[in-house]
Protein backbone atom coordinates (compact mmCIF):
# COMPACT_ATOMS: atom_id res chain seq x y z
CA UNK A 1 0.00 0.00 0.00
CA UNK A 2 1.26 3.46 -0.87
CA UNK A 3 1.18 5.56 2.34
CA UNK A 4 0.77 8.68 0.25
CA UNK A 5 -2.76 7.61 -0.64
CA UNK A 6 -4.08 7.13 2.87
CA UNK A 7 -5.19 10.69 3.70
CA UNK A 8 -6.71 11.81 0.43
CA UNK A 9 -9.59 10.84 -1.81
CA UNK A 10 -8.89 8.28 -4.52
CA UNK A 11 -10.68 7.41 -7.74
CA UNK A 12 -11.84 3.91 -8.61
CA UNK A 13 -13.87 2.37 -11.41
CA UNK A 14 -16.44 -0.30 -10.56
CA UNK A 15 -17.68 -2.78 -13.18
CA UNK A 16 -20.63 -5.08 -12.57
CA UNK A 17 -22.20 -7.60 -14.93
CA UNK A 18 -24.63 -9.77 -13.04
CA UNK A 19 -26.78 -12.86 -13.39
CA UNK A 20 -29.31 -10.97 -15.53
CA UNK A 21 -26.78 -11.08 -18.40
CA UNK A 22 -28.03 -7.72 -19.66
CA UNK A 23 -24.79 -5.75 -19.86
CA UNK A 24 -22.11 -3.86 -17.95
CA UNK A 25 -22.80 -1.26 -15.27
CA UNK A 26 -19.80 1.05 -14.82
CA UNK A 27 -19.13 3.82 -12.32
CA UNK A 28 -16.33 6.24 -11.57
CA UNK A 29 -16.26 6.80 -7.82
CA UNK A 30 -14.37 9.12 -5.56
CA UNK A 31 -13.68 7.39 -2.26
CA UNK A 32 -12.47 9.36 0.75
CA UNK A 33 -10.01 8.26 3.43
CA UNK A 34 -12.82 7.12 5.74
CA UNK A 35 -14.49 5.12 2.94
CA UNK A 36 -17.10 7.72 2.03
CA UNK A 37 -18.22 7.25 -1.57
CA UNK A 38 -19.24 9.78 -4.21
CA UNK A 39 -20.49 8.81 -7.67
CA UNK A 40 -18.83 10.98 -10.33
CA UNK A 41 -19.85 9.30 -13.60
CA UNK A 42 -21.82 6.25 -14.70
CA UNK A 43 -22.18 4.35 -17.97
CA UNK A 44 -24.10 1.30 -19.14
CA UNK A 45 -23.14 -0.87 -22.11
CA UNK A 46 -25.59 -3.63 -23.08
CA UNK A 47 -24.27 -7.03 -24.10
CA UNK A 48 -24.50 -7.79 -27.82
CA UNK A 49 -27.13 -10.50 -28.32
CA UNK A 50 -24.55 -12.98 -29.62
CA UNK A 51 -22.39 -12.58 -26.49
CA UNK A 52 -25.38 -12.90 -24.21
CA UNK A 53 -26.37 -16.12 -25.97
CA UNK A 54 -22.85 -17.54 -25.65
CA UNK A 55 -22.61 -16.65 -21.97
CA UNK A 56 -26.00 -18.19 -21.22
CA UNK A 57 -24.95 -21.40 -22.98
CA UNK A 58 -21.79 -21.55 -20.85
CA UNK A 59 -23.91 -21.85 -17.71
CA UNK A 60 -24.46 -25.51 -18.59
CA UNK A 61 -21.76 -28.08 -19.43
CA UNK A 62 -20.97 -28.40 -23.14
CA UNK A 63 -18.20 -29.64 -25.47
CA UNK A 64 -15.05 -27.47 -25.68
CA UNK A 65 -16.29 -25.24 -22.89
CA UNK A 66 -12.77 -24.33 -21.67
CA UNK A 67 -11.96 -22.76 -25.05
CA UNK A 68 -15.40 -21.17 -25.35
CA UNK A 69 -15.15 -19.69 -21.85
CA UNK A 70 -11.66 -18.30 -22.50
CA UNK A 71 -12.81 -16.83 -25.80
CA UNK A 72 -15.83 -15.22 -24.10
CA UNK A 73 -13.57 -13.89 -21.32
CA UNK A 74 -11.45 -12.08 -23.90
CA UNK A 75 -14.56 -10.65 -25.55
CA UNK A 76 -15.78 -9.47 -22.15
CA UNK A 77 -12.43 -7.82 -21.38
CA UNK A 78 -12.65 -5.83 -24.62
CA UNK A 79 -16.24 -4.86 -23.82
CA UNK A 80 -15.21 -3.83 -20.29
CA UNK A 81 -12.36 -1.75 -21.74
CA UNK A 82 -14.75 0.00 -24.13
CA UNK A 83 -17.08 0.66 -21.21
CA UNK A 84 -14.25 2.18 -19.14
CA UNK A 85 -13.19 4.39 -22.05
CA UNK A 86 -16.75 5.74 -22.45
CA UNK A 87 -17.09 6.13 -18.69
CA UNK A 88 -13.91 8.15 -18.21
CA UNK A 89 -14.60 10.47 -21.18
CA UNK A 90 -11.66 12.79 -20.61
CA UNK A 91 -10.95 11.80 -17.00
CA UNK A 92 -7.39 10.52 -17.36
CA UNK A 93 -6.69 6.86 -16.67
CA UNK A 94 -3.66 7.87 -14.62
CA UNK A 95 -5.97 9.38 -12.00
CA UNK A 96 -7.76 6.05 -11.47
CA UNK A 97 -6.13 3.89 -8.81
CA UNK A 98 -7.83 0.66 -9.91
CA UNK A 99 -10.78 -0.97 -11.65
CA UNK A 100 -12.86 -3.28 -9.48
CA UNK A 101 -14.20 -5.86 -11.94
CA UNK A 102 -16.69 -8.47 -10.73
CA UNK A 103 -16.59 -10.44 -13.99
CA UNK A 104 -19.36 -12.61 -15.38
CA UNK A 105 -20.33 -15.58 -13.23
CA UNK A 106 -20.45 -18.91 -15.08
CA UNK A 107 -20.57 -21.21 -12.04
CA UNK A 108 -21.22 -20.49 -8.39
CA UNK A 109 -20.69 -23.70 -6.41
CA UNK A 110 -19.59 -22.78 -2.88
CA UNK A 111 -20.62 -26.24 -1.62
CA UNK A 112 -18.02 -27.68 -4.02
CA UNK A 113 -15.45 -25.10 -2.94
CA UNK A 114 -15.35 -22.88 -6.01
CA UNK A 115 -16.88 -20.03 -7.95
CA UNK A 116 -15.97 -18.88 -11.46
CA UNK A 117 -16.23 -15.36 -12.85
CA UNK A 118 -14.66 -14.70 -16.26
CA UNK A 119 -13.47 -11.45 -17.84
CA UNK A 120 -9.68 -11.75 -18.38
CA UNK A 121 -8.51 -9.13 -15.90
CA UNK A 122 -4.96 -9.24 -17.31
CA UNK A 123 -6.22 -8.22 -20.75
CA UNK A 124 -8.42 -5.52 -19.19
CA UNK A 125 -5.39 -4.05 -17.40
CA UNK A 126 -3.42 -4.18 -20.67
CA UNK A 127 -6.18 -2.46 -22.66
CA UNK A 128 -6.91 0.29 -20.13
CA UNK A 129 -3.52 0.94 -18.57
CA UNK A 130 -5.25 0.79 -15.16
CA UNK A 131 -4.68 -1.75 -12.38
CA UNK A 132 -7.52 -4.28 -12.12
CA UNK A 133 -8.80 -6.04 -9.02
CA UNK A 134 -10.86 -9.12 -9.87
CA UNK A 135 -11.89 -12.57 -8.56
CA UNK A 136 -13.32 -11.13 -5.35
CA UNK A 137 -15.32 -14.20 -4.35
CA UNK A 138 -12.71 -16.97 -4.34
CA UNK A 139 -10.86 -15.98 -1.17
CA UNK A 140 -14.05 -15.93 0.87
CA UNK A 141 -14.92 -19.42 -0.40
CA UNK A 142 -11.38 -20.58 0.40
CA UNK A 143 -12.02 -19.37 3.97
CA UNK A 144 -15.17 -21.51 4.22
CA UNK A 145 -17.64 -18.86 3.09
CA UNK A 146 -20.28 -18.66 0.37
CA UNK A 147 -18.35 -16.02 -1.57
CA UNK A 148 -21.65 -14.14 -1.72
CA UNK A 149 -23.26 -11.80 -1.23
CA UNK A 150 -20.37 -9.34 -1.01
CA UNK A 151 -22.34 -6.11 -1.41
CA UNK A 152 -23.63 -6.07 2.23
CA UNK A 153 -20.22 -4.85 3.44
CA UNK A 154 -20.65 -1.83 1.16
CA UNK A 155 -24.26 -1.32 2.25
CA UNK A 156 -23.07 -1.28 5.87
CA UNK A 157 -20.44 1.33 4.99
CA UNK A 158 -22.70 3.79 3.18
CA UNK A 159 -26.35 3.06 4.04
CA UNK A 160 -26.47 2.07 7.72
CA UNK A 161 -28.40 4.52 9.93
CA UNK A 162 -27.84 5.09 13.63
CA UNK A 163 -31.52 5.62 14.35
CA UNK A 164 -33.44 3.33 11.99
CA UNK A 165 -33.37 -0.42 11.32
CA UNK A 166 -32.96 -0.66 7.57
CA UNK A 167 -32.98 -3.54 5.11
CA UNK A 168 -31.41 -3.08 1.67
CA UNK A 169 -32.79 -5.34 -1.07
CA UNK A 170 -30.69 -5.73 -4.20
CA UNK A 171 -32.90 -7.22 -6.91
CA UNK A 172 -30.88 -8.28 -9.92
CA UNK A 173 -31.09 -11.72 -11.50
CA UNK A 174 -31.01 -13.02 -7.94
CA UNK A 175 -32.46 -11.08 -5.00
CA UNK A 176 -30.41 -10.50 -1.89
CA UNK A 177 -31.00 -8.53 1.28
CA UNK A 178 -28.75 -6.81 3.79
CA UNK A 179 -30.05 -6.46 7.33
CA UNK A 180 -28.73 -3.25 8.93
CA UNK A 181 -29.97 -3.13 12.53
CA UNK A 182 -29.19 -0.08 14.66
CA UNK A 183 -27.32 -2.39 17.04
CA UNK A 184 -25.98 -5.85 16.35
CA UNK A 185 -24.19 -7.46 13.43
CA UNK A 186 -24.91 -6.87 9.76
CA UNK A 187 -26.30 -9.92 7.97
CA UNK A 188 -27.09 -10.60 4.35
CA UNK A 189 -27.97 -13.44 1.98
CA UNK A 190 -29.68 -14.32 -1.28
CA UNK A 191 -33.43 -14.67 -0.74
CA UNK A 192 -34.16 -16.41 -4.05
CA UNK A 193 -34.79 -15.29 -7.63
CA UNK A 194 -35.01 -11.62 -8.50
CA UNK A 195 -35.58 -10.92 -12.19
CA UNK A 196 -33.97 -14.11 -13.50
CA UNK A 197 -37.08 -16.22 -14.06
CA UNK A 198 -39.18 -13.21 -15.05
CA UNK A 199 -36.67 -12.29 -17.75
CA UNK A 200 -36.30 -15.86 -19.01
CA UNK A 201 -40.07 -16.42 -19.24
CA UNK A 202 -40.83 -13.23 -21.18
CA UNK A 203 -37.84 -13.87 -23.47
CA UNK A 204 -39.25 -17.31 -24.29
CA UNK A 205 -42.73 -15.98 -25.06
CA UNK A 206 -42.17 -12.47 -26.42
CA UNK A 207 -38.52 -12.33 -27.44
CA UNK A 208 -37.84 -9.27 -25.28
CA UNK A 209 -35.23 -9.26 -22.51
CA UNK A 210 -37.36 -8.03 -19.62
CA UNK A 211 -40.91 -7.11 -18.57
CA UNK A 212 -40.92 -3.31 -18.53
CA UNK A 213 -42.57 -1.99 -15.34
CA UNK A 214 -43.90 -5.51 -14.74
CA UNK A 215 -46.69 -4.70 -17.20
CA UNK A 216 -47.00 -8.23 -18.59
CA UNK A 217 -47.07 -9.69 -15.08
CA UNK A 218 -49.74 -7.15 -14.12
CA UNK A 219 -51.89 -8.35 -17.03
CA UNK A 220 -52.01 -11.88 -15.59
CA UNK A 221 -53.34 -13.44 -12.41
CA UNK A 222 -51.34 -15.24 -9.73
CA UNK A 223 -51.94 -19.00 -9.76
CA UNK A 224 -52.02 -20.17 -6.10
CA UNK A 225 -51.10 -23.77 -6.97
CA UNK A 226 -48.01 -22.81 -8.93
CA UNK A 227 -46.97 -20.31 -6.26
CA UNK A 228 -47.21 -23.05 -3.63
CA UNK A 229 -45.01 -25.37 -5.74
CA UNK A 230 -42.41 -22.63 -6.31
CA UNK A 231 -42.29 -21.69 -2.63
CA UNK A 232 -41.47 -25.32 -1.77
CA UNK A 233 -38.00 -24.93 -3.32
CA UNK A 234 -35.50 -26.41 -0.87
CA UNK A 235 -33.27 -23.33 -1.06
CA UNK A 236 -35.92 -21.15 0.59
CA UNK A 237 -35.97 -23.37 3.68
CA UNK A 238 -32.21 -23.09 4.31
CA UNK A 239 -31.06 -20.72 7.04
CA UNK A 240 -28.56 -17.99 6.15
CA UNK A 241 -25.71 -17.67 5.33
CA UNK A 242 -26.57 -18.89 1.86
CA UNK A 243 -26.25 -17.85 -1.77
CA UNK A 244 -27.99 -18.85 -4.98
CA UNK A 245 -27.74 -18.56 -8.74
CA UNK A 246 -28.87 -20.05 -12.02
CA UNK A 247 -28.01 -23.47 -10.60
CA UNK A 248 -31.10 -23.29 -8.34
CA UNK A 249 -33.52 -21.10 -10.30
CA UNK A 250 -33.79 -21.74 -14.03
CA UNK A 251 -36.29 -22.52 -16.77
CA UNK A 252 -35.78 -26.28 -16.48
CA UNK A 253 -36.86 -26.10 -12.83
CA UNK A 254 -39.80 -23.84 -13.75
CA UNK A 255 -40.89 -26.22 -16.53
CA UNK A 256 -40.78 -29.14 -14.09
CA UNK A 257 -42.86 -27.12 -11.62
CA UNK A 258 -45.42 -26.32 -14.33
CA UNK A 259 -45.64 -29.94 -15.44
CA UNK A 260 -46.48 -30.97 -11.87
CA UNK A 261 -49.78 -29.09 -12.15
CA UNK A 262 -52.97 -30.63 -13.53
CA UNK A 263 -53.63 -27.72 -15.89
CA UNK A 264 -51.88 -25.61 -18.48
CA UNK A 265 -51.45 -21.97 -17.48
CA UNK A 266 -51.63 -18.90 -19.70
CA UNK A 267 -48.15 -17.34 -20.05
CA UNK A 268 -49.18 -14.00 -18.44
CA UNK A 269 -50.49 -15.91 -15.41
CA UNK A 270 -47.12 -17.67 -15.07
CA UNK A 271 -45.39 -14.29 -15.25
CA UNK A 272 -47.69 -12.87 -12.57
CA UNK A 273 -46.95 -15.88 -10.37
CA UNK A 274 -43.19 -15.58 -10.91
CA UNK A 275 -43.33 -11.93 -9.87
CA UNK A 276 -45.30 -12.86 -6.77
CA UNK A 277 -42.71 -15.58 -6.07
CA UNK A 278 -39.90 -13.00 -6.07
CA UNK A 279 -41.90 -10.64 -3.83
CA UNK A 280 -43.04 -13.39 -1.45
CA UNK A 281 -39.66 -15.10 -1.04
CA UNK A 282 -38.02 -11.74 -0.33
CA UNK A 283 -40.73 -10.52 2.05
CA UNK A 284 -40.79 -13.85 3.91
CA UNK A 285 -37.04 -13.59 4.49
CA UNK A 286 -37.43 -10.06 5.88
CA UNK A 287 -40.32 -11.07 8.14
CA UNK A 288 -38.55 -14.19 9.40
CA UNK A 289 -34.98 -12.91 9.83
CA UNK A 290 -35.06 -9.09 10.13
CA UNK A 291 -37.15 -8.65 13.27
CA UNK A 292 -37.85 -5.01 14.01
CA UNK A 293 -37.00 -3.70 10.54
CA UNK A 294 -38.58 -0.32 9.81
CA UNK A 295 -37.46 0.50 6.27
CA UNK A 296 -36.70 -1.44 3.08
CA UNK A 297 -34.76 0.22 0.25
CA UNK A 298 -34.52 -1.51 -3.12
CA UNK A 299 -31.70 -1.25 -5.65
CA UNK A 300 -30.89 -3.14 -8.84
CA UNK A 301 -33.07 -3.60 -11.90
CA UNK A 302 -36.03 -4.72 -9.80
CA UNK A 303 -36.33 -1.19 -8.43
CA UNK A 304 -37.77 -0.16 -11.83
CA UNK A 305 -40.45 -2.88 -11.82
CA UNK A 306 -43.46 -0.99 -10.50
CA UNK A 307 -45.58 -4.10 -10.14
CA UNK A 308 -42.86 -5.85 -8.16
CA UNK A 309 -42.30 -2.83 -5.89
CA UNK A 310 -46.04 -2.70 -5.24
CA UNK A 311 -46.25 -6.40 -4.35
CA UNK A 312 -43.26 -6.14 -1.98
CA UNK A 313 -44.98 -3.19 -0.28
CA UNK A 314 -48.19 -5.18 0.11
CA UNK A 315 -46.29 -8.11 1.65
CA UNK A 316 -44.38 -5.84 4.05
CA UNK A 317 -47.15 -3.58 5.35
CA UNK A 318 -45.23 -2.53 8.46
CA UNK A 319 -42.21 -1.19 6.55
CA UNK A 320 -41.54 1.89 4.53
CA UNK A 321 -40.66 0.54 1.06
CA UNK A 322 -38.76 2.77 -1.39
CA UNK A 323 -35.71 2.67 -3.65
CA UNK A 324 -32.20 3.73 -2.63
CA UNK A 325 -32.76 6.92 -4.65
CA UNK A 326 -34.51 8.14 -1.49
CA UNK A 327 -31.14 7.80 0.27
CA UNK A 328 -29.28 9.65 -2.47
CA UNK A 329 -27.87 6.63 -4.35
CA UNK A 330 -29.31 5.79 -7.77
CA UNK A 331 -30.51 2.15 -7.55
CA UNK A 332 -28.91 1.33 -10.92
CA UNK A 333 -25.36 1.93 -9.69
CA UNK A 334 -25.21 0.52 -6.15
CA UNK A 335 -23.58 -2.79 -7.12
CA UNK A 336 -21.00 -1.21 -9.42
CA UNK A 337 -20.16 1.27 -6.66
CA UNK A 338 -19.73 -1.67 -4.30
CA UNK A 339 -17.05 -3.21 -6.52
CA UNK A 340 -15.24 0.12 -6.80
CA UNK A 341 -15.25 0.21 -2.98
CA UNK A 342 -14.16 -3.44 -2.75
CA UNK A 343 -11.20 -2.68 -5.05
CA UNK A 344 -10.18 0.08 -2.66
CA UNK A 345 -10.45 -2.33 0.27
CA UNK A 346 -8.10 -4.72 -1.54
CA UNK A 347 -5.46 -2.09 -2.32
CA UNK A 348 -5.62 -0.82 1.28
CA UNK A 349 -5.20 -4.37 2.61
CA UNK A 350 -8.60 -4.08 4.31
CA UNK A 351 -11.19 -6.88 4.52
CA UNK A 352 -13.98 -6.92 1.96
CA UNK A 353 -16.17 -9.67 3.39
CA UNK A 354 -18.45 -9.87 6.39
CA UNK A 355 -18.14 -13.33 7.99
CA UNK A 356 -21.65 -13.01 9.49
CA UNK A 357 -22.92 -12.64 5.91
CA UNK A 358 -20.87 -15.18 3.97
CA UNK A 359 -20.08 -17.70 6.70
CA UNK A 360 -16.31 -17.39 6.18
CA UNK A 361 -14.01 -18.27 9.08
CA UNK A 362 -13.03 -14.61 9.43
CA UNK A 363 -12.46 -11.32 7.68
CA UNK A 364 -10.34 -11.60 4.53
CA UNK A 365 -8.75 -9.24 2.03
CA UNK A 366 -10.49 -10.18 -1.22
CA UNK A 367 -9.48 -10.07 -4.84
CA UNK A 368 -6.51 -10.66 -7.15
CA UNK A 369 -4.55 -7.60 -8.32
CA UNK A 370 -3.39 -7.19 -11.91
CA UNK A 371 -1.05 -4.17 -11.96
CA UNK A 372 -1.31 -1.59 -14.73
Amino acid sequence: MNPGHTHEAEHYVGLMSGTSLDGVDAVLAEIGPAGQVRLLHSHYLPYPDALRTRLLALHTPQPDEIHLAAFAANELARLYADTVKSLLDGFTAGRVRAIGCHGQTLRHRPADGYTLQIGNAALLAELTGIAVVADFRSRDIAAGGQGAPLVPAFHAQVLRHSGAHRVIANIGGIANITDLPVNGSVRGWDTGPGNMLLDAWIKRHSGVHYDRDGAWAASGSVHPGLLTVLMRHAYLQLPPPKSAGREQFNLDWLDASLSSLDEALAPPDVQATLLEFTAMSLADAVNRECTGAQELYVCGGGAHNRTLMQRISVRLPGLRVATTATLGIDPDWVEALAFAWLARQTLHHAPGNLPAVTGAHGERVLGAIYPA
